[in-house]
């Protein structure tokens, strides 16, 4: 999941800075991540270790918060340590790392599954992608997020999340002070519109994969509307996501194809690396896929498909915006919403990082902002609503 703009804590500092245990076969490798990771003081390695025999014994005698599990390791692997390190530390918040190939991509998602809360590609041996702004950005800030995450479980001081822009009369941004996330307010939308809609947006982050599983899987499957579905991912997971959806909703579940047109009751995903929108040509709704920059620090990025499905869409557009990093999002359900479209958000309480939810949230956005266990039912009962 490509990382946004950091939802920080006060915890988070140079004289209380997050713990980590690195945990990979490759020295080479744990020096790549030491390396990126000892730049910021915000963030301490207390300790790096080559297995998962060893990761269970580091565990065991110091006070981790956050933990980069490689999953191919020698006497034990990542995917069999994984049970084992939660058993030790419920708490733990342990990043996947793996090379990209679709056996790992594969394992990870079942990682996910099975209570990992995030994944990141593992770097080139040769150290140039570790010199790359992107990686360390994605790295620090998914470390720092889940960091959070861990501290607010565990009743620390309530994280700081990048507050978003509220907007003045002619529509242009106006500033405002970063607040903690408890003393940010959610001010609800009357629900007005009556009509069915004719779409559904999902955009989701961190957390992302687990949330569309429980969404998507307990979704009844007799709702006409296509679904678009924007995750931050890399190309290697979108597929097999699409893959994983599939056989968890009973749905048709693919990436979407360039010029492919929307059908009903059908499920498109972004493909990795790549922007999805719909534009209207000649009268339907057609897929098009482009490489634009990335917004957000993100490519896919939900506000190019929410903008899109505005446009097409207009006041029949159903959006909800999942777990995730940064602010990815608000900028489209502001556009949705304008459309006359609804928007509705997970709730922070069931999110893993309560930043994209939190951003259209406490931007007045939302005509609901529930806990994930709703989101089917609600999804479900809004989808079918017809015209009073």
């Amino acid at each position: 999941m490509a990382a946004g703009p950091a939802d920080r804590a006060d915890g988070g500092t140079a004289s209380n800075p997050y713990r980590i245990m690195l945990v990979d076969d490759s020295a080479v490798i744990r020096g790549l991540y030491t390396k990126v990771i000892s730049a910021d003081p915000e963030i301490e390695i207390v300790a790096s270790v080559g297995d998962g025999e060893m990761a269970l014994r580091a565990l065991q005698r110091n006070d981790v918060e956050v933990a980069v599990l490689d999953i191919e390791m020698p006497r034990m692997d990542g995917l069999t340590a994984l049970p084992k390190l939660l058993e030790i530390n419920p708490n733990l918040q342990i990043i996947m790392s793996s090379t990209l190939t679709l056996k790992n991509a594969d394992i990870s998602l079942r990682a996910l599954a099975s209570g990992a809360k995030e994944y990141i590609p593992k770097p080139s041996t040769t150290g140039a992608l570790v010199s790359a702004e992107d990686f360390k950005r994605e790295l620090v800030l998914k470390i720092k997020a889940l960091g959070a995450a861990r501290r607010k479980i565990g009743g620390s001081k309530a994280p700081v999340v990048a507050q978003p822009a509220r907007f003045s009369a002619d529509r242009r941004p106006a500033a405002v002070a970063v607040k903690p996330a408890a003393e940010r307010r959610i001010v609800l939308r009357t629900d007005g519109n009556r009509q069915q809609p004719e779409a559904i947006a999902i955009g989701s982050s961190t957390g992302g994969p687990q949330a569309l599983m429980k969404v998507l899987g307990n979704l009844r499957r007799d709702l006409p509307q296509p679904i678009f579905i924007t995750q931050h991912m890399p190309a290697t997971f979108t597929p097999i996501l699409a893959e994983h959806l599939s056989r968890a909703s009973g749905w048709d579940c693919r990436e979407g194809k360039d010029g492919e047109a929307v059908a009903p009751h059908r499920i498109y995903l972004a493909p990795g690396n790549y922007h999805m929108v719909v534009e209207v040509e000649g009268g339907r709704k057609i897929i098009r896929l482009n490489q634009n920059p990335p917004e957000n620090f993100c490519r896919p990025s939900a506000d190019p498909m929410l903008r899109s499905l505005a446009k097409a869409y207009g006041s029949r557009l159903l959006v909800l915006i999942l777990t995730g990093m940064g602010k990815d999002g608000q900028a489209g359900a502001e556009l949705a919403v304008q459309a006359g479209g609804t928007v509705a958000a997970q709730d922070e309480q069931s999110s893993v990082v309560w930043g994209m939810p939190g951003a259209v949230a406490t931007a007045g956005l939302c005509s609901a902002v529930l806990p994930l266990e709703r989101m089917s039912s609600y999804l479900y009962e809004r989808a079918l609503r017809s015209a009073a």
